[in-house]
C-alpha cells in the first residue's frame, strides 16, 4: 500500500441541531468548533440538520423544514447586482 494517501480518522461529535441529539464516531471531517463530551475531553463538532433522532422515517413524526427561508437566503446571496 502507498504511504500518506489514506485519510486520517479521528473522533468527532456529530450534533443534530433539530433534535439536539449528539453522537461520537470516527470521521475524516474536521471542524474549528469543539464540544466537551461525556468523558470530559474536547472533540471537534460537526453540526447536521437531520439524523436518525429527527428523521421522519425513524421517528414516525412529520418534520417541517424551512425550505422557503433557505431559498430566499440563496437568492439574496447570489442575485445579480
Amino acid at each position: 500500500m502507498k504511504k500518506d494517501i489514506h485519510p486520517e480518522y479521528r473522533d468527532v461529535v456529530f450534533f443534530d441541531t433539530s433534535s439536539e441529539f449528539k453522537f461520537m464516531t470516527k470521521s475524516t471531517m474536521s471542524s474549528e468548533e469543539t464540544i466537551k463530551w461525556e468523558d470530559g475531553k474536547e472533540y471537534p463538532v460537526i453540526k447536521i440538520e437531520v439524523s436518525a433522532a429527527s428523521h421522519p422515517f425513524y421517528t414516525g413524526k412529520k418534520l417541517f423544514v424551512d425550505t422557503a427561508g433557505r431559498v430566499e437566503k440563496f437568492n439574496q446571496r447570489y442575485k445579480k447586482k
